[in-house]
């Protein structure tokens, strides 16, 4: 009898590849349920909490990334990388893997470089349509790269590229026939106009101050506002605004339904993170999406840009935002054709089975291939 299948799934840090990389391994496990999983994350991230909840093990290395603006900090930067590499060459040895995935993420690098040492197989799960540094270099020798976006051969080698998409929360893109529900929950008008404003779970500041300065225009035009303001902002809007600001503003800090908000909403704002343009582009609705500037290589815009230049999405600067964010959604709302044409083009970008596909090309290099009727 042939011995399971062993994988570790590296990466984390924050929601848009700690979803991916859970996906990725529950796929994994409907094919091959005795398949060994095993994460490697960064001491002290999210990965270290959210893993754990979702059911495997998960080992965590003492790595940060480089600090901005704090010197001190960077100091023990390449003795962290040290040890992490002595333990990521320890876990290989120890755990001795058929694949290793890297998701992205601070453990990535350390891991995936170990493998490679090893000689053992790892595919790279490039969420972004601009990859990183890390991801660059070590594509070269990757096995299989899965990426989302179109043009990729200008950052890895051609013959290793695989076009899956990014894998999401089946359960949160499943919007069909909610309309009513989410509105219900929200305590909203389900016949009126409704945006969805949501900038992740910590927050945008810039969406947040956008959404507070205009909200009598919004008012005005008896537009509903889903409005989720992250953990970081949301004490602070409420004591501004009050627990009952206006019927027609719903006020969260996190939205733990996000499925029945992506069904109440007409039209949707939001960042532009890899994961996040994944769901919408399952979702089907009119999107503006307001890239985060605070992000290596400034790759939400890159991310954004893909949309755009399909006529899939709107794009608002982040340094505009505050003086147009508004005006424009409102204008998009009161044009119906506009939301049709972004609407019908958004979803024709949509790539819905992308874990299954990772999963399956995660088997093949281990020699397992064709386990895929186990879905």
């Amino acid at each position: 009898m042939n011995r399971a299948t062993r994988v570790i799934i590296s990466g984390g840090g924050t929601g848009g590849h700690i979803f991916p990389a859970i996906s990725i391994a529950n796929a994994l496990k409907r094919m091959e349920p005795g398949c060994e999983i095993l994460f490697v994350g960064a001491t002290g991230r999210m990965e270290m909490e959210k893993v754990p909840a979702a059911g495997y093990k998960i080992i965590g290395l003492n790595i940060s990334g480089f600090q901005r603006g704090s010197i001190v900090k960077n100091l023990s930067l390449p003795f962290k990388m040290l040890g992490s590499m002595r333990k990521a060459l320890q876990l290989i040895a120890d755990f001795k893997p058929d694949v290793v995935v890297g998701v992205g993420g601070y453990a990535s690098g350390p891991i995936l470089f170990a493998a490679s040492l090893k000689k053992v197989p790892y595919l790279i799960q490039e969420q972004n349509s601009y990859a990183g540094v890390t991801n660059k270099w070590l594509g070269k020798n990757a096995s299989k790269v899965c990426v989302a976006f179109d043009e990729m051969d200008q950052f890895f080698p051609a013959a290793s590229i695989l076009k899956t998409g990014n894998p999401v929360r089946k359960d949160v893109v499943d919007i069909a026939q909610k309309h009513h529900a989410g509105a219900e929950l929200l305590k909203l008008d389900p016949l009126k106009k409704t945006i969805l404003v949501t900038g992740g779970s910590l927050g945008a500041g810039t969406l947040n101050k956008s959404i507070e300065k205009h909200l009598p225009d919004l008012i005005a035009q008896d537009v509903q506002v889903i409005w989720q303001t992250g953990k970081y902002y949301y004490k602070g809007i409420m004591e501004r605004l009050g627990l009952d600001y206006h019927p027609n503003v719903c006020i969260l800090e996190f939205l733990n339904k996000m499925d029945l908000a992506y069904a109440a909403a007409d039209l949707i704002i939001s960042r532009a993170g890899a994961g996040t343009i994944a769901e919408l582009c399952l979702i089907k609705k009119p999107v503006i999406l307001v890239p985060s500037p605070n992000v290596a290589e400034d790759h939400q815009t890159k991310n954004a840009m893909a949309l755009v230049k399909n006529h899939a999405a709107l794009l608002i600067a982040d340094r505009s935002a505050e003086d147009t964010l508004v005006s424009e959604a409102l204008s998009l709302l009161n044009d119906k054709n506009r939301c049709k044409v972004l609407s019908e083009n958004i979803g024709k970008m949509a790539l819905p089975d992308a874990d299954n596909i990772i999963a399956e090309e995660v088997l093949i290099l281990a020699g397992k291939g064709g386990l895929s009727e186990v879905r």
